[in-house]
């Protein structure tokens, strides 16, 4: 449903990339004017904010030159359009028509510096995200920030509400790509959904 808004907390996205049309949030009541209209602290923040710059944009303006288009990637499996014969079928990308289909919000916080990710999580639940999805890890097991995992229990607390889809959110995280039992963090961490591969060993 196009009324559920997942955020995607990564690298950037790609704005006219032909199979996301359709597919991103747009904040309703923000215009691209140099000028906080929402209110909400955050100046044009359109489509998400790129919270590892402080600033408005969170797309990759050239994706041959990013050094990290994972942003893209997650998105595009989360929301890529579905039945227009372009690009991939996604998980949630709906069934063609306008209506159906989630919206990605974008927190980018991977950018010149790599950083935001507790301001990423508090601002998708109070724009109205109800999935957090973040595919990303610490480099060290045992490794955390308070403050991250502070914002996790409040998206999982404040996002939705009585007009949303759900009341309460959702924070996915990846279990990371260590091949590892360890504590890694922020996937070791009980509120979160915590999503793991394996194969046949």
């Amino acid at each position: 449903s196009s009324e559920v808004i997942v955020q995607v907390i990564d690298s950037g996205i790609e704005l006219d990339h032909p199979d996301m049309q359709g597919s991103y949030w747009i904040n309703p009541c923000e215009e691209e004017d140099g000028a906080d209209t929402c209110g909400n602290g955050y100046v044009d923040d359109i489509y998400g904010y790129n919270f590892a710059d402080g600033t408005a944009s969170p797309e990759i303006v050239d994706p041959s030159v990013e050094s990290n288009s994972h942003g893209l990637h997650v998105s595009g499996t989360i929301a890529a359009r579905n039945n227009n014969s372009e690009g991939v079928a996604s998980v949630a990308g709906g069934d063609g028509t306008a209506d159906s289909g989630v919206r990605i919000m974008t927190g980018l916080t991977f950018g010149s510096s790599v950083t935001g990710f507790a301001e990423a999580l508090i601002y998708g639940a109070d724009n109205g995200a109800i999935i957090s999805n973040n595919s990303w890890g610490y480099t060290s097991p045992g490794v955390f920030e308070q403050p991250v995992l502070d914002a996790i229990d409040y998206f999982v607390a404040e996002a939705g509400g009585p007009d949303a889809p759900m009341d309460g959110g959702i924070v996915v995280v990846a279990a990371g790509n260590s091949n590892s039992d360890d504590e890694w963090y922020p996937g070791y961490y009980e509120p979160a959904f915590t999503v793991a591969g394996t194969q046949h060993n």
